[in-house]
């Protein structure tokens, strides 16, 4: 298997071919999560996140697995990816909505009491919140590539988690770190996060789901000359 460190610039690279399938991709993300934010109210936010911009957050990993078989990247695969992956990205949206409210329930509660034994609930509620999310990381590529249900994939996402939890840890601390970045632009984030998380994903999880494959196999459409995209 691949290290992390290898996988990145394998991201880097694809990112760099692909620049305008990831800023198109993200942009047609981005709008709907943008419009959500600003004008729903934040309890209705929750509640359209993972209907409206999860699925399409779906597509866009799919469009990029598409990509990989097909070799060049088409507009459509999107559209198809967010209606075909309709219920685990609802599945999956409604998960994270689930630990965010989780998270703020906990420090609403329990950080205006005073006391180290509050504060300790405090940690470890944040703790377990966290360590749930990392668990999922593969849960989405495991429905793409390997055509996984949703329930099952996230279990097995769990036990990914816990065979390779350096691995799984630093792949999430190092799309925090683009992320935050990104974030503080605004802009950066709506053109670039999106697209971005797709391929860095995709082979993250590829490289674990195949580890005993010839690395010159494993870069799948790394070898394809960068183009346009395909209505």
């Amino acid at each position: 298997m691949r290290k992390l460190n290898d996988v990145l610039k394998k991201t880097g690279v694809e990112v760099y071919r692909e620049i305008t399938s990831v800023a198109l991709y993200s942009m047609i993300t981005s709008l709907v999560l943008a419009a959500v934010v600003i004008f729903a109210p934040v309890l209705e936010a929750l509640l359209l996140l993972p209907v409206l911009y999860m699925p399409l957050f779906f597509g866009v990993c799919y469009a990029y697995h598409r990509k990989t078989e097909r070799g060049k990247p088409v507009l459509k695969d999107v559209f198809e990816g967010a209606v075909k992956g309709f219920l685990p990205a609802v599945v999956m949206g409604s998960f994270f909505v689930v630990m965010i409210l989780i998270l703020w329930s906990t420090w609403w509660y329990y950080g205006g009491k005073d006391g180290i034994g509050y504060l300790a609930i405090g940690v470890f509620q944040t703790y377990f919140v966290i360590m749930a999310v990392v668990s999922q990381f593969y849960t989405l590529q495991l429905v793409i590539q390997e055509n996984m249900g949703i329930f099952k994939a996230m279990a097995h996402s769990v036990k990914l988690f816990l065979r390779y939890p350096a691995y799984t840890l630093g792949a999430c601390f190092q799309a925090l770190c683009v992320a935050v970045p990104l974030l503080l632009t605004v802009v950066g984030f709506g053109f670039l996060f999106n697209g971005m998380w797709a391929i860095f994903q995709h082979k993250a999880a590829y490289n674990v789901l195949n580890p005993e494959e010839a690395k010159p196999a494993a870069d799948g459409a790394l070898s394809s000359e960068p183009g346009g995209v395909s209505i």
